[in-house]
């Protein structure tokens, strides 16, 4: 029996997938929202952490 057979005995799976995304999307605009608004001087500071 194929994996996908038993994906379609779940009832409500179709569910699963856009929640997945509806999250996924939610971070990567958090993560963007954080990079525009940071403050460049602690930026440059984090990205020399490394260095120092």
């Amino acid at each position: 029996m194929k994996f996908k057979n038993y994906l379609e005995q779940i009832n409500g799976v179709e569910i699963y997938p856009m929640i997945s995304l509806i999250i996924f999307g939610a971070i990567f605009i958090a993560v963007l929202a954080y990079a525009f608004t940071a403050d460049k001087k602690s930026m440059n500071d984090k990205a020399n952490i490394p260095l120092n």
